[in-house]
């Protein structure tokens, strides 16, 4: 494999330490457990391993996931050999940092992560790489003054990428994390890239962007609304909206569908999902209540 690989490697090893030193030390009580993982390619599961940490019952967040993963394999799985069909009996390696938050406070959004790296190789030549990732936030109880935060944080990392990068990859955010049985978006958005493959030192510089950006734009959010006084009303309402996230990360969900398909460590995979979740038949939130308020939010709209 191309020696930027490991370049690009040590970067994500050291952005989950960052981001674990920082989270824990908004949070102020909770520490992350760490599960290091490895895999062999035996029954077509791909080989490698990872390093899975966890934040459970802590003073501000409920649960938090942030796993690095390194894995190689010598097939795809169908859920991408479909859409790169050129890479049929090429050898692959991917490795990323993908982290999902879930707060204890309604008030407190929801959180997710992404950033990753992909190679493949046939007969000793690099025939593909790329960089994806992003960020987005899934509010319960939305306040304009974070999610203006949020995107503004977004589009002042892309605007050494050009004019039209935040643009861009802020609409993919809005089409990606989309509910099409549901007819809503998964929350107020971000930004969503993939196979970023211009020019490798520049889309490097915009991952690195990318993966310092997130704490940036999540840690002032978390400073204003942690401390929120709430009730039984709004943690029924967060656990059913919580049932969104579950379904879409459980239907649309690439990075769940390859790790999956490609015989990943299922219980990394899965860390995405809230510790608690609740579906109720039919719900309808109470006309102009603050729950019914959320719906105008679940659509795309210029935040920057």
């Amino acid at each position: 494999m191309d020696p930027n690989f490991d370049v690009v490697r040590t970067y994500l090893t050291g952005l989950q330490d960052r981001i674990c030193a920082a989270i824990e030390a908004a949070d102020g009580q909770a520490t992350f457990a760490e599960d290091a993982w490895s895999r062999n390619p035996e029954g077509g599961g791909h080989a490698g391993g990872g390093r899975t940490r966890v934040l459970r019952e802590g003073a501000v967040f409920e649960q938090a996931g942030i796993g690095f993963s390194d894995v190689s394999g010598t097939r795809l799985p169908p859920s991408a050999s479909a859409a790169r069909p050129e890479l049929a009996g090429a050898s692959w390696r991917a490795c990323g940092v993908s982290l999902v938050f879930h707060p204890r406070n309604p008030y407190l959004p929801t959180t997710h992560a992404n950033v990753r790296h992909f190679r493949a190789e046939r007969d000793g030549q690099t025939v593909a790489s790329w960089f994806g990732g992003g960020f987005d936030l899934t509010p319960f109880y939305p306040f304009d003054a974070d999610i203006v935060h949020w995107h503004r944080v977004a589009k002042n990392l892309c605007a050494p990428f050009g004019p039209d990068r935040y643009a861009e990859h802020k609409r993919w955010c809005d089409e990606y994390f989309f509910l099409r049985h549901r007819n809503e978006t998964r929350g107020v958005g971000g930004l969503f890239f993939d196979d970023l493959h211009g020019d490798f030192e520049r889309d490097f510089s915009y991952l690195r962007a990318v993966g310092e950006g997130f704490l940036d734009g999540y840690l002032p959010i978390v400073d204003r609304r942690k401390d929120t006084p709430y009730g039984e009303r709004e943690r029924e309402f967060q656990q059913y909206r919580r049932g969104r996230y579950v379904e879409f990360n459980l239907v649309y969900d690439r990075g769940t569908l390859f790790g999956l398909q490609s015989g990943g460590r299922t219980e990394s995979i899965l860390m995405s999902l809230p510790p608690r979740v609740r579906w109720e038949y039919g719900y309808q939130p109470e006309p102009d209540s603050p729950e019914a308020r959320l719906q105008d939010y679940l659509v795309p709209r210029d935040w920057a």
